[in-house]
């Protein structure tokens, strides 16, 4: 352990480790901004708060499981050709789901609240069924930044360390994005367009083709920056004197 500590390269590992985990975990504090926001507003904090707790417990356990983790890469049947393992069946299922999910909330400010049976209630969402979703989605998004974790590190301190700083991260940014994506209409439609990228990614994972993560963000944003300048000049627009400030 102290050899760890003045090891360079186990700190280079960590700080790269740890950005990565990042990185690799916008698309979840998205999704966790989404599911939430079906919830009573004063139960929303606390379900983003219990959900990345039990997103940081799940990947530590599957850290701790690697024998099996990787057992999840065998081959499992043959699909038109593909050979797929339960890994690739639990990304396709995951991403089937988050379609789902995206489509569904978008539909929803679409049509209205009392559209496909809600209720037209911001508590009608269950609790517990919330926290449930929040651990499944986390699981199938784990599923990559852990493996990752596991081709770019060596030590399972510093796979455990990254993961916990990364999920830390996540606890502080979950509020002021939530916040955002919720006060801002099309800057949730924008989030949802990228949760369904990301269920298509998914599956694309699933049936061994390959979408680099890289371009999905690049578009993604560059979407946002382009939804960052409509907010100024509408901010503009309906606050004149933002123009005779200047």
């Amino acid at each position: 352990m102290l050899e760890l500590l003045t090891d360079p390269a186990a700190w280079a590992s960590l700080l790269t480790l740890t950005l990565l985990e990042v990185v690799l975990g916008v698309d979840n504090v998205i999704f966790l901004s989404i599911v939430t926001s079906r919830l009573p507003a004063a139960q929303q904090p606390r379900a983003r708060r219990i959900g990345l707790i039990l997103a940081l417990g799940g990947r530590v356990v599957l850290l701790l499981a690697l024998g099996w983790l990787i057992g999840l890469t065998a081959p499992l049947l043959s699909f038109l050709g593909v050979e797929l393992s339960w890994r690739d069946l639990i990304l396709a299922v995951g991403g089937l789901f988050l379609i789902y999910k995206a489509t569904t909330e978008i539909h929803v400010m679409l049509e209205g609240e009392n559209a496909g049976g809600h209720g037209g209630k911001p508590g009608s969402a269950v609790f517990a069924a919330v926290l449930v979703q929040i651990f499944l989605l986390d699981l199938v998004f784990s599923l990559d930044s852990v493996l990752t974790a596991i081709g770019m590190a060596d030590e399972i301190i510093i796979m455990v360390a990254a993961v916990t700083i990364a999920i830390g991260v996540m606890i502080v940014a979950a509020e002021p994005l939530s916040a955002f994506v919720q006060r801002h209409p099309t800057v949730k439609m924008l989030a949802l367009s990228f949760l369904l990228l990301i269920g298509v990614a998914l599956i694309a994972d699933g049936f061994e083709f390959h979408i680099p993560r890289g371009y999905l963000y690049f578009g993604v944003a560059f979407a946002t920056a382009i939804e960052i300048l409509n907010l100024i000049a509408r901010k503009r627009r309906t606050d004149p004197s933002a123009d005779t400030a200047g």
